[in-house]
């Protein structure tokens, strides 16, 4: 009898325990195997990259490189894989962002496991999938339901570049000009050329300001 051909699975969660408690579970389902685990943004894409997986199940605030920026350019290498954002909130901005960059489903934490596998199996089927809970954030954003300051953040965010949101997640972690230089294999001198690029950009003066706006906007984690 021929045996049934698993969806490959990798899993992008800061948090080990979570990522602990979800492959055990995913494990157990006759048609899927997780076969690598990511902790980082950075290193979601190059395990993407490496194993092909078929699915990618992704924290949307991660350290180093946050999910959207992450999604966006594992879909432009890999345009095939299925990504499905997992989120602690129902941010409609952050679902909106998550979409566009290519995600195929969006679902909460919170959500019960079998929830988790009917998404996996919709995606992969290249349906569709969205937490009942926060299909309204999708059609407000989708009708244009934002107000004047979501307005204004959402245009100064765009304005930034995909390398200066790496430099700004980078520098709200904490990591100094030198430290961030050798992550990005740049120069310091361009790390501050960005720095100094992207507070013009967004009209702040400080790291604290910065470091602010980079929670706000789900570009860092909070811990």
């Amino acid at each position: 009898m021929k045996s049934m051909k698993k969806v490959r699975i990798l899993l992008a969660d800061d948090h080990q325990i979570l990522r602990d408690g979800l492959r055990t579970l995913l494990n157990t389902q006759e048609d899927m195997e997780v076969i690598a685990e990511a902790d980082t943004g950075r290193k979601a894409i190059d395990l993407a990259l490496c194993h092909c997986p078929d699915v990618l199940v992704m924290d949307v605030v991660m350290p180093e490189l946050n999910g959207i920026e992450a999604t966006s350019r594992l879909k432009k290498d890999l345009p095939e894989i299925k990504v499905l954002a997992l989120s602690m909130h129902a941010d409609r901005r952050f679902v909106a962002e998550m979409l566009k960059a290519g995600a195929s489903g969006f679902l909460l934490k919170e959500c019960a496991f079998q929830e988790l596998a009917e998404a996996i199996r919709s995606i992969i089927k290249g349906k569709m999938y969205l937490s009942p809970s926060i299909s309204k954030c999708v059609i407000e954003e989708y009708v244009g339901f934002l107000s004047g300051d979501e307005k204004e953040h959402t245009d100064s965010e765009s304005a930034l570049s995909h390398r200066e949101k790496e430099v700004l997640q980078l520098i709200a972690e904490g990591k100094a000009n030198r430290d961030i230089a050798k992550t990005l294999h740049i120069s310091v001198k361009t790390v501050e050329t960005h720095k100094y690029n992207i507070m013009r950009k967004i009209n702040l003066h400080s790291v604290a300001e910065l470091t602010k706006y980079a929670i706000k906007s789900g570009l860092t984690p909070i811990d």
